[in-house]
């Protein structure tokens, strides 16, 4: 049974261009996946010689997307990507929801770690 969990990631970059990396083929193609091919509404991602597909089930522009993976067997798991922006500093967060199994929690956070820092990368922070 996988249980979820949520990090925090604070970007200085604006929802816009946050969004477009989290929500498209070609920004997801630059921190998160080598590839990714958007086709009939299913997103399929590559990593060296792997394949997964996901497909979206909730989003708002510059707000939030989430995705569900398609061999996930669990019906209720789903990863998300929200953007919150601080109301007083003007501050922009990256808020991602995962599921994951208790021993391999560990692993998917630091997993994450890593594809945040491509993405800082990939929007030059």
């Amino acid at each position: 049974m996988k249980t979820k969990f949520e990090l925090e990631y604070t970007l200085n970059t604006s929802p816009a261009i946050l969004y477009s990396r989290l929500s498209t083929p070609e920004g997801l193609s630059e921190w998160f996946a080598d590839n990714v091919n958007l086709m009939k509404g299913k997103f399929t991602f590559f990593w060296e010689g792997t394949r997964q597909q996901a497909r979206v089930i909730k989003k708002k522009a510059n707000k939030f997307i989430r995705f569900h993976w398609m061999d996930d067997e669990e019906e209720d798991a789903f990863f998300e990507f929200r953007i919150h922006t601080d109301e007083l500093t003007g501050d922009v967060a990256l808020l991602i929801t995962d599921f994951s199994e208790d021993d391999e929690k560990a692993d998917a956070i630091d997993l994450w770690d890593t594809q945040i820092s491509e993405l800082k990368r990939a929007i030059g922070l």
